[in-house]
């Protein structure tokens, strides 16, 4: 356990700790420092969260596009009437009146 006789003598060894490290400005600096560190808009806590964020919606976008990509390839397929006909029997089950239909899986 540190004894505060121990932290006197230490001081007394080395002056130039109170002159600089125990000086009222070095701790006010460290509080403001601290405190735009970890407290306000600008915090370290707030930027991770900003770039998990941002990490997540760049997925978000990633995914989109890959969609998008994935649909414009189905429009240019169902730009074609004989393809739709194919599109709506398999996807939809849509069969003509006079047919019967058999799903086989």
């Amino acid at each position: 356990m540190i004894k505060l006789s121990d932290i006197h003598s230490y001081l007394q060894e080395h002056p130039w700790i109170d002159k600089w490290v125990v000086n009222k400005y070095t701790i006010t600096t460290l509080i403001f420092g601290l405190f735009f560190l970890f407290v306000g808009d600008q915090s370290i806590v707030k930027q991770l969260q900003r770039k998990r964020q941002a990490r997540h919606l760049q997925h978000q976008i990633d995914e989109s596009r890959k969609n998008i990509s994935t649909y414009e390839h189905e429009l240019q397929v169902l730009a074609h009437p004989d393809s739709l006909e194919r599109y709506a029997r398999e996807q939809y089950k849509m069969h003509a009146p006079n047919e019967d239909v058999y799903i086989v899986k």
